[in-house]
Order: C-alpha cells, then structure tokens, then sequence
C-alpha cells in the first residue's frame, strides 16, 4: 500500500503523515520547495519527499506522484496571509482534487481512495442538509469575502456532484472536521453523517490528530471505507459532540 498526501507540512499534514508511519505504510507527499518538514518525517524510511507545486505539475509529473498509490489524502489549504487569503491560486483544492480525478480516471487499471479533508461550513445539500437563515446569511458572506472557504465549497462539490460514483476508480470521502484544535494526543471522538451543532452559532472542536486518525483508519480498514464511501463525515471530540 502507498499513500499520496498533499498539504504534508501544514498542521494537520502532518500529523496525517505521522499517523500512516505509525501503521507502517508507505507515504509519498508533495512538498513545495520552500516547506520544512520535523525530522522525525524527513527521516522515516516509509516516507518518499517530492518536491513542486501540484498545479503546476505536467502531466507526466503528476502520472509520476500517483504512481503505485492506493490512496491521496488532501490536506491543502490556503496560507492565513493576505496573500494566502486573497492571491493565487484561488481554486487550490478544487484545481487539485479536479486533476487527480482526472487522472485516476484515464487509469483503468487502478482504483484509488481520495480523501479531502473540508469543514462543516460546508453543507452537503444533496444528502438533506439545510442551514438556518442566520446560518445561510454568515455563510454566503464568508464564500462571498473569503475565496479559501469557495475553494472548499467548490471542491466537496465537484467530488459530489461531477465525480459522484460515475468515475469507477475513484472513490471518496469528505472529511469535515469542526473548529480545528491542536492537541498532542489521541482521545475519544465521534463521527456523524451531518452535523449535530450550528457550524457558526454553536461550533464544536476536532483535534487535528483525531482528525487524522479517522483518515488514516479509513485508508486502511476496508469495514470503515464501506461505511463511509461517497459520504461526507461529520467529525467532533467527544466531548463536543455531547455537550450540545
């Protein structure tokens, strides 16, 4: 098994990769040239660094970086900088997710797992979701004033909506963690098909190395894959999912 993840030396990046170390499997992450990486992951022996940026990759490039791998874990995401926030790529994750759909695609031969790491900001429509109208009022102004947020909301879209179950060697999942948090520890969570709280009047908190515990389970447990293929789950500590 091999594992592509992209957005390897942000916060939670990171920890994805850590956590596929620690079930011995072999990752190849997509670094740019300018990321520094913890040496215990420029050291491990399962990791295979490449270097560039995935939209600027040529197509030989990137059939290169999806060589021999079972599973991509996006963790992409814009730098909290003026230029992060408001300069290119504006569509990062979408332009990201869309090419190695593609790509997966025109590759008969090999079925891959994609995983995207998004937010319960985003509101999943097509399964029954809906928002309060103090919700939709805060959301529409935050896709309208911050491109990060329409970059999400177009790329869980794209999976959902262009890819669905129609591409046969792409499967997905959407992860939507809640309020981010970094703690140094595993602990209890919970995983739900929508979410249980208002994103914007009641948010919860996710622990980025819960968060990707749950993506590197579902990379390597078939039962778990099953369950939660073509879906997009809802993640919470658990205290936060019980103190409503």
């Amino acid at each position: 098994m091999r594992v592509i993840v992209l957005g390897a030396s942000g916060a939670t990046g990171k920890q994805v990769v850590r956590q596929l170390m620690k079930r011995q499997i072999n990752t190849r992450i997509l670094i740019r040239e300018s990321a520094v990486l913890p040496k215990d992951i420029q050291e491990n022996p399962l990791v295979e660094i490449a270097k560039g940026n995935i939209n600027e990759l040529t197509n030989d490039e990137m059939n290169n970086l999806l060589r021999d791998s079972n599973a991509v874990i996006s963790c992409l995401g814009h730098n909290m900088t003026l230029k992060g926030l408001f300069g290119q790529p504006r569509y990062l994750v979408f332009d990201a997710v869309k090419r190695i759909s593609e790509t997966v695609k025109n590759k008969p031969d090999s079925k891959v797992k994609l995983i995207l790491m998004s937010t319960t900001g985003y509101t999943n429509t097509l399964s029954g979701e809906t928002s309060s109208m103090g919700e939709k009022i805060i959301l529409s102004l935050v896709n309208l004033c911050l491109p990060p947020h329409r970059d999400n909301v177009k790329a869980a879209n794209y999976l959902i909506t262009e890819v669905g179950t129609k591409y046969e060697t792409v499967e997905w999942v959407i992860v939507r963690p809640d309020t981010l948090v970094n703690h140094d520890d595993e602990s209890s969570y919970e995983v739900y098909k929508s979410p249980i709280r208002s994103p914007i009047f009641n948010a919860g908190k996710t622990s980025r190395i819960n968060v990707s515990h749950f993506m590197a389970e579902l990379v390597k447990e078939d039962e778990l894959w099953k369950e939660w293929q073509y879906k997009t789950p809802v993640i919470y500590n658990k205290g936060y999912s019980e103190n409503l």
